[in-house]
């Protein structure tokens, strides 16, 4: 079952629970902006940036068309009704997420680096997850790991 299928709470609040949370773990910074498919949250926290891409589901979704059992097509105003929750759900399933894993940090389960970092943004404006992603599959269809300093060639680790 999917988490806040049913909620209320708005992305509005939801995302301004967001910037609070942030705001008591010692954030420095926030931004949020949104085009057409997806929602930027990003912010700024132990001297790193994190950006989070939160995917909007499309409005033109077919599944947005029937009710869940498939059966009836809905009206455009349920069409709507049903896009909106499903916005709902992605804001709240955000915040929590952002909330879990700095209590994690907070808790001393790991550390902010362990928690974020997927989503801490890297000199080039990409996050570690989306540089880190490409080299995972690789290492998996090869079988062998990236060497460890490419440009110095091969390292020995042996004492």
């Amino acid at each position: 079952m999917q988490y806040a299928k049913t909620t209320e709470v708005s992305a509005e609040k939801s995302r301004a629970e967001i910037e609070r949370t942030l705001q008591r773990y010692g954030a420095t910074g926030f931004i949020y902006g949104w085009d057409e498919n997806r929602a930027v949250v990003g912010f700024k926290m132990n001297n790193r940036q994190i950006k989070f891409v939160l995917e909007m589901p499309d409005r033109n979704d077919p599944k947005f068309a029937r009710t869940p059992a498939r059966r009836q097509m809905r009206t455009p105003e349920q069409h709507l009704q049903a896009w909106e929750q499903a916005t709902r759900q992605r804001w709240r399933a955000l915040a929590l997420a952002v909330k879990a894993k700095l209590e994690a940090v907070e808790a001393g389960i790991a550390t902010f680096e362990q928690e974020f970092m997927a989503h801490i943004v890297l000199p080039s404006g990409e996050t570690v997850g989306q540089w880190m992603s490409p080299q995972i599959q690789a290492a998996y269809e090869s079988g062998t790991m990236p060497k460890l300093l490419p440009a110095i060639g091969e390292a020995s680790f042996e004492n």
